[in-house]
């Protein structure tokens, strides 16, 4: 059931009980007499669909025009009228007399036009009104509000992401280029490819999974051209990539530390990659080999994995486990993403 589904179908029976309410208390509900005939439950029965009626004015008209917006003069007088109203309809169109015992008889009883008791219960139940819809108003424009926020630090972090990967993208590329590879034209469309992801498809919450991939496939096969056969590396891909969707660049950086950090032309390099999917689940291995950085270079691997895990944390908050094991000579990074 969608969010919206599950809030009407939480306001139609919150509304039933609300307006359950004067049936069940009504001192005649066990009498065996029909309720919509007597003229105190008709009276109470109108107060109760009235408050209900403000309820729904009040949460989603006056509190968010004039109250949340500094007009709070024009909403007291809204309120004030409203007030009016609900306490006086019901006596208009359902009248009747309330009684009090005699001073010099048991039995006799005398009319009594204005009844303090009722009027203070009508008052006491249209402040409670006014007060759960401010609440719940309340809760709404702070939920809204760090839901704004948690969009802007994504995005904030996405614009962080993406031009530290295109920089070191075109430096592959400016290599190939001094070098007067052959590969270069091949890197080309591929960067195109990548930068047209990027532009065009890391700016949406979720993309399909198919195209995360072929992005991550791309950004490998540009990063292999600068490779040579001393690197050991392997990436394989196992499960059904249809009918899935993830976060865009997600996956990525770790991926591409892995390339920025784990080659070494002197040394005997490696870097082993496996993206493995099933019905629930998305899992990312990377292991690669620990070169010599610079300490400015670690504290931005650094600072990109606290962007990585801060993004973990607000768009899959205990939907995912993230484990990072660093020997002297070996980093591994095991990521498990539930996709559901």
């Amino acid at each position: 059931m969608s969010v919206n589904n599950r809030n009407i179908l939480i306001h139609i029976l919150g509304s039933i009980a609300f307006l359950s309410f004067p049936i069940f208390s009504s001192p005649d509900f066990n009498t065996g007499k029909n309720l919509w005939i007597i003229t105190p439950f008709l009276n109470n029965f109108c107060l109760q669909f009235l408050l209900l009626i403000f309820f729904y004015i009040n949460h989603y008209i006056l509190l968010p025009n004039f109250y949340f917006k500094d007009k709070k003069f024009i909403y007291l007088i809204f309120i004030l009228l409203f007030l009016i109203v609900i306490l006086k309809v019901p006596d208009y169109f359902f009248p009747f007399e309330m009684h009090k015992p005699n001073a010099f008889s048991r039995n006799r009883m005398e009319p009594s036009k204005f009844d303090f008791h009722f009027i203070k219960e009508g008052l006491i139940q249209f402040v409670l009104v006014i007060v759960i819809s401010f609440l719940i108003k309340l809760n709404k424009r702070y939920d809204d509000l760090k839901n704004e926020k948690q969009v802007a630090e994504i995005s904030y972090l996405k614009a962080q992401i993406n031009p530290h990967f295109l920089f070191n993208t075109l430096n592959s590329l400016y290599a190939l280029t001094i070098q007067k590879s052959d590969l270069a034209p091949v890197a080309v469309l591929k960067l195109s490819g990548i930068m047209r992801y990027v532009v065009t498809e890391s700016s949406q919450e979720f993309v399909t999974l198919e195209k995360e991939i072929n992005y991550i496939s791309d950004y490998i096969q540009l990063q292999k051209i600068r490779l040579d056969e001393s690197v050991n590396f392997k990436y394989e891909i196992k499960g059904q990539l249809l009918n899935k969707s993830i976060a865009p660049l997600i996956l990525i950086p770790f991926i591409e530390n892995a390339f920025k950090y784990g080659i070494n032309p002197d040394e005997d390099s490696f870097i082993h990659i496996s993206i493995e999917t099933d019905e629930k689940y998305i899992t990312l291995e990377v292991e690669n080999s620990i070169v010599n950085t610079t300490v400015d270079e670690t504290s931005k691997t650094e600072e990109g994995l606290r962007n990585t895990k801060k993004r973990l944390e607000i768009i899959y908050p205990d939907k995912h486990e993230l484990t990072i094991h660093e020997s002297e000579k070996k980093y591994d990074v095991t990521l498990k993403i539930d996709l559901t």
